[in-house]
């Protein structure tokens, strides 16, 4: 033995160390169910963060979209606003009896100006609501009808009946001045369903709400105190 390690200058270092084997990983099938990830479980939460990426980029691609649509719409079209005016107001009837029950008969005029050149409205709904203070006392329907480009159109509606009222202090101190003077303080609210026709395109529905301040004198009033009704812008929202 000491012949065969001279070369060594007498040293011996045991046997030689073999090389590391390399250890490779199938990414693909194996005989044990291999997945995307290495296990079960790491593979499912990959690939579901993977489909909710995939899901939020659909979403804001769609939401672009919808919004680059909508302004070359607007751009198109220039939409303005519809306007609503009370032309007249017969007040025949108002009256609180001792029972809170109010007596009343109101007949209101209105028009719709469509100011649009390429934008038509459907209207689909239209309910007039009339109110005293914060109480409603009645309520009137406008028949369904399409409105064309640039068109004013007059609708009409009657409230009349028996409706059970209970005014607050306030409500009923303004109640005594408004039957001193034969002007009566009240509230017409529209609650509108409507649609919007952009050439061969229809909108969904949209719900505004429309409010009007009145001052109405009751009956023959307005000749005994000379006041007139006043034709009266309303107040629309969205």
């Amino acid at each position: 033995m000491g012949d065969r390690h001279q070369d060594l200058n007498g040293a011996y270092y045991g046997p030689s160390i073999p090389p590391p084997r390399k250890v490779s990983h199938s990414h693909g099938r194996s005989g044990g169910g291999g997945c995307c990830c290495g296990c079960i479980g790491d593979c499912l939460g990959c690939c579901g963060c993977c489909i909710l990426s995939v899901i939020f980029n659909i979403l804001i691609t769609i939401a672009i979209l919808l919004g680059i649509a909508a302004l070359i719409i607007w751009l198109i079209f220039r939409p303005n606003a519809i306007k609503f005016h009370v032309t007249d107001a017969k007040l025949t009837q108002f009256a609180l009896g001792a029972d809170n029950n109010l007596q009343y008969n109101l007949d209101l005029n209105f028009t719709i100006r469509n100011p649009n050149r390429r934008i038509g409205v459907y209207y689909d709904q239209i309910e007039v609501r009339g109110y005293y203070g914060d109480q409603r006392f009645g309520n009137g329907n406008v028949a369904p009808f399409y409105q064309g480009h640039k068109n004013t159109t007059e609708v009409g509606s009657t409230l009349s009946g028996r409706s059970l009222v209970l005014l607050n202090g306030g409500d009923r101190k303004d109640l005594d001045e408004d039957l001193k003077s034969g002007i009566y303080r009240i509230d017409a609210k529209l609650r509108l369903r409507v649609r919007f026709k952009f050439g061969l395109i229809k909108s969904w529905r949209f719900k505004p709400k429309v409010r009007c301040d009145l001052k109405v004198p009751l009956g023959s009033s307005n000749v005994t105190s000379g006041f007139q009704f006043q034709r009266t812008k309303c107040d629309i929202d969205f």
